[in-house]
Formats: C-alpha cells, sequence, structure tokens
C-alpha cells in the first residue's frame, strides 16, 4: 500500500475527528426524549429562555454553521426556519427536533466537503472573533476552534441525559466519524 501525502492524512484526521464530534451531538439530539427537550441544562445570565436542551443544540449548530462558512457574525446568515444566534430574540416556539436534525445532517456534510476541498489560501485565511477582533485566526485554527466547541457542548448534552437517566449506548463515546467517503 503506497504512502498517502500528508494533506490526505491530515485532511482524513480532521474529518474522522470532527466528524465523530458532530456524531456524538447527532447522538445526544436523538436520544434526548420530549420531556426534556426544553429544560435547561444551566441558568444563562442572558435570560430564563437560554440554556435548554434544544436551544444549546441550536446554539452549537448554528455557530458551526458560521465557523464552516468562515465568514463574519456579521455576514452570516442561517438558513429557514433559523435566527442568528446573535440575534436577542429568541423564537417563542423551541425548534424542533426534526429542525434540528436536519440542520445537523446538513451541517455534518458541509463539513465534510468544507475539510476535503480546503485550499491552501482557505487555510491561510484569517478569520477574527467578534469578542477579540484584535488577534485574528487562521481557518485552519478556526477549524480545530470549531470542533472543540461541538465537542463541548455534545458533552454538556451527553451529561445532562445521562444525569437524567438516559443511559442510551448512543451516547457512549465516538472514536471516528460514521463514514470518511469522499476524503
Amino acid at each position: 500500500m503506497a504512502e498517502q501525502p500528508m494533506e490526505t492524512t491530515l485532511r482524513t484526521a480532521l474529518w474522522r475527528q470532527f466528524g465523530a464530534a458532530i456524531d456524538m451531538l447527532e447522538n445526544a439530539l436523538v436520544a434526548c426524549p420530549d420531556t426534556l427537550w426544553q429544560e435547561h441544562l444551566w441558568i444563562d445570565s442572558e435570560g430564563p429562555e437560554y440554556g435548554t436542551f434544544w436551544d444549546i443544540t441550536y446554539h452549537t449548530l448554528s455557530w458551526l454553521d458560521l465557523y464552516l462558512t468562515g465568514c463574519s457574525v456579521e455576514e452570516f446568515t442561517p438558513p429557514a426556519p433559523f435566527k442568528k444566534s446573535s440575534d436577542d430574540a429568541i423564537p417563542k416556539q423551541p425548534y424542533t427536533r426534526d429542525e434540528l436534525h436536519t440542520y445537523l445532517k446538513h451541517l455534518r456534510k458541509k463539513c465534510q466537503s468544507t475539510i476535503t476541498e480546503l485550499s491552501d489560501e482557505k487555510v491561510h485565511q484569517p478569520f477574527r472573533f467578534p469578542w477579540d477582533s484584535e488577534n485574528p485566526i487562521s481557518y485552519l485554527e478556526l477549524l480545530l476552534y470549531a470542533m472543540r466547541h461541538v465537542q463541548e457542548h455534545a458533552a454538556h448534552l451527553s451529561l445532562f441525559l445521562g444525569q437524567h437517566g438516559i443511559s442510551d449506548e448512543a451516547l457512549d463515546w465516538v472514536s471516528q466519524a460514521k463514514d470518511e467517503a469522499g476524503i
């Protein structure tokens, strides 16, 4: 078997680990019973409507979408029916599991194709966080940051479910993305 170029090895590793983080988020989303969908994981200082299972799931997905896009917060608009995470107004009704699951599956594909199509130019493209515009990071570092963000909230949601007696095997650790097709 011939050795693969380092670029291919890095892309494959990045996708396998990023995909695994997304898969763990998906597992928590699917395992959440309706009775916990609107329950709080924590009380958020921004208001009592924040910090629920569905809100944290949406927050994770919308920021993942923004990070994969690589544009500024001001330029980013999520697909309908969603609103920007940065908007102050939270929907009157929570997003449904099906809406969020559809968004997650779309972002999983978007993430995989983004990694597959990474160019040297894109990897070095600067990104500025709105809260730290003086210290830009590369798009490659942004991808690693986004992966950590997804994993952090997947862990929050899984812990919350476990604390409420949900011991679904689907909440187990995912070591690699479900598949690597296309990388």
